[in-house]
């Protein structure tokens, strides 16, 4: 409810702002412009999102997919551990706008440079939280599955995995918040469709609230799987939820 009010209070601004203080509509559409550029453009909007969703939901895939495995990888492998992971903290200094002209003129103009692209910018947030959710495994439970002589694989099994099962689903979490970012990012730098096209599309035409209307159609999507990756987590692993409700209050 307060989150509510706040976002009311923030669209009042705003709107006022708009229609008040001089500023050019071409530069800052007023909320009821942005309203009215959905309802008018529904079917182009409806269009480019189902392409756009498309990406984003495999790219996320894609992006858990690789960033489990890879982090997997390097909590198994000492070599790994020291020089894999280095340069992949490396990695994220370097401008996504720098890498995808490149994987569009490698990959062409069809889904793979998109997915590419998608999955690069959200696979570094969930391999570092899978990793550290491997790691913070209580040394006493490593302890006792030695001496009930459990193999390397059945600690990795029945302990470390599910230990980080909620330090993934934070991940993927912050990974769906940027991955639509990365999706419109991926779509100006070489796309016929969806809404990072059409934004690039619409502000040369003048069509600025056409472009607010996608950037808040990405913004609602975004939350929407935020949400349903937050109800996952807490159908799949009760406990953890538990425990973090538990620890609040205490």
């Amino acid at each position: 409810m307060r989150a509510f009010l706040l976002a009311l209070v923030l669209l009042v601004a705003w709107q006022a702002y708009a229609k008040l203080g001089g500023i050019d509509d071409f530069l800052l559409p007023a909320p009821t412009e942005i309203a009215t550029a959905m309802f008018d453009d529904a079917g182009l909007l409806w269009s480019d999102f189902q392409v756009t969703a498309a990406e984003v939901l495999l790219g996320i895939l894609v992006a858990i997919f690789l960033g489990v495995a890879c982090a997997l990888s390097i909590h198994l492998s000492q070599t790994l551990r020291q020089t894999v992971y280095p340069l992949l903290i490396a990695s994220q200094t370097i401008p996504i706008v720098i890498i995808a002209p490149l994987l569009v003129a490698w990959l062409g103009y069809d889904l793979a440079p998109k997915l590419a692209i998608i999955a690069l910018v959200c696979f570094f947030p969930v391999t570092v939280t899978a990793l550290d959710g491997l790691r913070s495994v209580d040394p006493e439970v490593r302890k006792l599955m030695r001496t009930l002589d459990a193999s390397r694989l059945e600690v990795l099994r029945r302990v470390e995995l599910p230990w980080a099962l909620p330090a993934i689903f934070s991940g993927a979490r912050i990974a769906v918040t940027v991955a639509v970012i990365a999706a419109v990012l991926a779509e100006q730098a070489g796309s016929s469709r969806g809404l990072g096209h059409l934004i690039l599309q619409a502000i040369p035409q003048f069509e600025t609230a056409r472009a607010y209307a996608a950037v808040v159609i990405l913004a609602a999507f975004a939350v929407v799987l935020f949400s349903l990756l937050t109800a996952a987590e807490r159908l799949a692993l009760p406990w953890a939820h538990r425990s973090q409700v538990e620890g609040e209050r205490s």
